[in-house]
């Protein structure tokens, strides 16, 4: 798999672009944030302190008409003593699960490190109705905002409060569209382990809903099928997901897995918002303490930790340049709760601050565990 993703990328990089447009172009875009974070479980316990200076890049160049390039990259300084205090931080920071490891530690000491990674390098091929993508890239099969079962390809962690841009993967993409609301796509994707994940969609709209069914082979491991919608009732959007997985091996004797979500949401005038989610499991994760539940890496397999989960989260836009929010998780079968306030201000035009809050308390391996996480920080986008 290896050899041949990138056989594919070096002949799309040699073929000479010719086009009748002389059209060539690059752009250049990112941010830098200074995030102060600290955990502890309550006052009267340890503090562990954390600064992270982030700085995104974020290069695409055009050639012709048919073809556009993409390389990104996140450069990331940990200081502080979630650092010092745990020899395996930087080795879980830097973790690179794409088919190629493309995170380096450019300096790692034990108070500090300065990893460097490159999350997004893609060739697109773009022709009338068919476009094809090579490369590390972001494949969002997900209709709803907070869980998404039916996005196999790179779901990420509700709990990150610095990646809007999310996990991608190294894989092929070829999408074609027969009409304007309606899409045919085919990805498949390789990993560190060398697991495959291959599968199909189809994306069309009936009923002022768009609707999509999927099936395929995920992770080397299991037989997927699902499908999922979004649209609207009114002025509320509903959306929901459903997906199966069977392994492959255990086709006869396994009973399978089941995730199935759906969700509400309105904005309102002034963009205020609202929005509820719920999700049943049959087969949940038990983690067994806060790391296994906060920092783990994500599958859609691996999205609940109890059979049933709840979602709610709700944003005011108190004046143009400041606004509040606030999410709440409830997860029975840990007999725990996730509650996250934020405070967000618009300083400048290219500037802004916030202050979150994540609150956690959950049984696991016999106790009752709790976990406080503050954050603090400054965004510059250019």
């Amino acid at each position: 798999m290896k050899r041949l993703f990138t056989s594919i990328l070096i002949m799309l990089l040699l073929i000479p672009v010719i086009d009748g447009q002389d059209k060539k172009a690059v752009t250049l875009n990112g941010y830098i944030t200074s995030m102060q974070s600290v955990m502890f479980d309550s006052l009267k316990g340890d503090f562990l302190t954390q600064n992270l200076i982030h700085n995104r890049l974020n290069f695409k160049a055009y050639a012709g008409m048919h073809f556009s390039f993409a390389l990104e990259l996140r450069n990331r300084l940990f200081t502080g003593s979630m650092v010092s205090t745990n020899s395996e931080y930087a080795s879980i920071v830097g973790s690179d699960q794409g088919l190629f490891d493309l995170s380096w530690d450019l300096v790692n000491e034990k108070s500090f490190f300065l990893n460097s990674t490159i999350d997004r390098y893609w060739i697109d091929y773009n022709n009338g109705k068919f476009q094809a993508r090579i490369g590390r890239q972001r494949i969002n099969w997900g209709q709803t905002l907070v869980w998404n079962p039916n996005d196999i390809f790179n779901t990420y962690s509700v709990f990150d409060v610095d990646y809007v841009e999310r996990p991608g993967c190294d894989a092929v993409r070829l999408q074609y569209f027969p009409s304007p609301t309606s899409t045919v796509e085919f990805t498949v994707k390789g990993d560190a382990n060398n697991n495959i994940t291959a599968a199909a969609l189809f994306r069309f709209n009936k009923w002022g809903y768009d609707i999509q069914t999927l099936a395929g082979y995920a992770d080397s491991h299991d037989f997927v099928i699902g499908a999922g919608w979004s649209g609207a009732m009114g002025s509320t959007s509903f959306r929901g997901e459903a997906t199966w997985f069977k392994p492959v091996a255990e086709f006869s004797d396994s009973t399978g897995k089941g995730i199935i979500t759906v969700g509400f949401d309105r904005v309102f005038t002034d963009n205020s918002m609202v929005q509820v989610q719920l999700m049943y499991c049959n087969d949940p994760l038990k983690p067994t303490d806060f790391s296994s539940f906060y920092l783990r890496s994500l599958s859609a397999k691996d999205l609940a930790f109890s059979v049933f989960s709840a979602f709610f989260s709700g944003s005011y836009t108190v004046t143009p340049l400041v606004n509040l929010s606030l999410s709440v998780m409830w997860m029975p079968d840990l007999k725990g709760y996730f509650i996250g306030p934020s405070f967000d201000y618009s300083i400048a035009e290219n500037l802004d601050f916030s202050v979150i809050w994540q609150y956690f308390t959950s049984k696991m391996s016999g106790s009752q565990l709790r976990n406080n996480l503050g954050f603090l920080r400054f965004k510059y986008s250019f």
